[in-house]
């Protein structure tokens, strides 16, 4: 135990969430190990929000463990959350403030020293040192997620979770923002992500987890469950392309049907 303890960086057991009588995630468990991108996939509704929102600690479970860097975010919700960051798909800052003022504000608040030269370095890894006079708002929406990926980052938590984070993005943004993704994990860090796009979770994700109904229903790699479940005849009924893709098996063991 103490071997797996060392590796994982989350680690979620037996969690329900309830909302009254309903029911929204049920006994879910899985981990993300150190230096891993983790894909956490499912229809609307599926109990993927709620999961995210109960390891943040933004709201309450009924029952089950959430372990985060050694941490209880039951116990000790805000030594767990000092080894967070989290990106949600809508982020918006104060509107008054440009980007170099978003980034002392949040710098100040972790506490970590940012000086002028280290916030202009910063703009220009990201590519946005001409808009640091720009406010949020006036940011097109490849740019704001790159501020925002900073700001989740800037403590040098050792989870970070994503949600949807590449929502709305051209492909060339799509694409760079994968790479600083990538970035995270080569630090040896973790990250986990919810996403819609299948080829998002195939390309990034060194193993996913699908959701449905508020249960995990499979984990493995995005290639492993391709192979585990290209011969399903769920699977061949949905395959378009001749060739089964992670999305034929997502929608071969989640249904067909459209969720509200």
């Amino acid at each position: 135990m103490a071997v797996e303890q060392d590796k994982y960086i989350l680690k979620v057991e037996g969690l329900h969430v309830n909302y009254g009588n309903v029911v929204a995630v049920n006994n879910v468990g899985f981990d993300v190990l150190q230096g891993e991108i983790f894909g956490l996939l499912g229809p609307n509704g599926a109990g993927k929000t709620s999961t995210l929102s109960a390891i943040e600690g933004l709201i309450k479970f009924k029952e089950g463990t959430i372990i985060v860097n050694g941490q209880s975010v039951s116990e000790k919700p805000l030594h767990a959350r000092a080894s967070m960051g989290v990106q949600l798909q809508s982020t918006s800052f104060q509107p008054e403030l440009n980007v170099v003022q978003i980034l002392q504000l949040f710098s100040g608040i972790y506490g970590v020293p940012m000086s002028k030269d280290k916030i202009k370095d910063t703009l220009k890894d990201i590519g946005l040192e001409d808009a640091s006079a720009k406010k949020f708002s006036q940011l097109s929406g490849g740019q704001q997620q790159r501020v925002s990926l900073v700001i989740a980052t800037i403590h040098n938590p050792r989870l970070v979770l994503l949600d949807e984070p590449t929502t709305g993005l051209d492909p060339q943004a799509r694409r760079q923002l994968w790479g600083r993704i990538e970035a995270i994990r080569e630090r040896g860090h973790a990250v986990l992500l919810t996403t819609h796009s299948m080829e998002e979770a195939e390309s990034v994700c060194d193993r996913i987890a699908i959701i449905d109904h508020g249960r995990v229903i499979a984990v493995d790699t995005p290639q492993a469950l391709i192979d585990k479940h290209r011969d399903d005849p769920e699977v061949i009924a949905v395959s378009r392309r001749g060739k089964i893709t992670l999305e034929d098996v997502f929608i071969g063991l989640t249904g067909s049907a459209v969720r509200a």
